[in-house]
């Protein structure tokens, strides 16, 4: 296997563990409407994510930075084909981030009732827009002979995209409901099941329209067997959230995302980006990649770095690990 395709694997791994963890916070961030009653409610859900969801976005930025070393012709085309929408990604995440942080800064209602808003929002928005980007990377878009995108805003808002869109938000609010269940007490984790129940139900028609078309797309058997896996897994966490099995319904629903990503990169590989106007004019990881020596640098660097990465985020999702309640908020938030 050569440096190209391993780094093309490893943004995938990236994006993948991205969308696992950020997935739920975006939901939680979406549930404070749809699940929280009141304002001590609304502090347990974003409770829930405090302590982690900074570090859930160090994917983002990896994803990101790996893809603008290893794949400079692949970022120059996205981030330029893609600027509306990605930097409405990027402004949400900003807002979303300060709304965290300055919530609780003032004890004034409107205040916080005005931050929880914005966390709404900057967590509805981007859940959507990931789903509407990466269609469209799946499908292809307009790249011209000199590998720029030649297309509009309205033509990245396709059927198929949209779709991607409203499974991505569906998906990851579910995801976000069975976080929730696993990590409160009381009424608010009975209602969380009870929402997990229906979102998941919601999610199973949507992902499979998605996941379907894309195979009859652009499928082989890798991802028709990456397709088996989401479904079945989704099918098995909507069955564990039911039956009170938060644990196994958690780990279930992580695995649909998993199994989901993996399906869309098999589905692209060897391009990073196809042209729906010729073939021939499409990014692929030979013709979109970085030097050899840039990838044997960045493998030696990831090889250090990862696994600190990966400890770091174990050892703070171990220590706030414990289930939290309204009992737990003070009456002055």
């Amino acid at each position: 296997m050569e440096l190209h395709d391993v780094w093309f694997v490893t943004i995938a791994v990236l994006w993948t563990g991205y969308f696992f963890l950020e997935g739920f916070d975006f939901g939680i961030g979406v549930l404070t409407k749809l699940l929280a009653r009141d304002r001590k409610e609304r502090r347990v859900l974003i409770n829930t994510i405090g302590p982690v969801w900074d570090g859930n976005e160090v994917w983002l930025l990896s994803a990101g930075g790996a893809t603008f070393a290893a794949f400079p012709e692949w970022y120059a085309t996205l981030f330029s084909g893609f600027y509306l929408p990605l930097l409405a990604i990027l402004v949400c995440l900003i807002v979303r981030g300060v709304a965290f942080e300055y919530r609780a800064k003032r004890p004034e209602e409107r205040w916080q009732r005005n931050w929880e808003h914005a966390i709404f929002w900057t967590s509805l928005l981007p859940a959507l827009l990931w789903g509407v980007a990466f269609g469209n990377i799946v499908r292809g878009v307009k790249i011209d002979a000199d590998l720029e995108y030649v297309g509009n805003l309205a033509d990245l808002l396709n059927p198929y995209a949209l779709l991607g869109g409203l499974v991505t938000l569906t998906l990851f609010t579910f995801h976000g409901a069975v976080f929730a269940a696993l990590k409160t007490v009381g009424d608010i984790r009975a209602r969380a099941r009870k929402l997990a129940f229906t979102l998941g139900l919601l999610t199973a028609v949507l992902a499979l329209g998605f996941l379907g078309w894309t195979q009859l797309d652009n499928g082989d058997g890798g991802s028709l067997a990456a397709m088996v896996v989401a479904v079945l897994a989704l099918a098995g966490a909507v069955v564990a959230i039911r039956a009170g099995r938060e644990g196994w319904s958690f780990a279930l629903s992580g695995l649909t995302i998993v199994a989901a990503v993996a399906m869309l990169f098999l589905t692209l590989f060897p391009n990073v980006m196809p042209s729906s106007l010729n073939e021939q004019w499409s990014l692929t990881v030979t013709n979109a990649s970085s030097t050899p020596y840039t990838l044997k640098i960045m493998t030696w660097c990831a090889g250090i770095a990862t696994p600190l990465v990966l400890l770091y985020q174990g050892w703070t999702y171990w220590v706030f690990r414990k289930r939290i309640g309204t009992h737990h908020i003070a009456d002055a938030h």
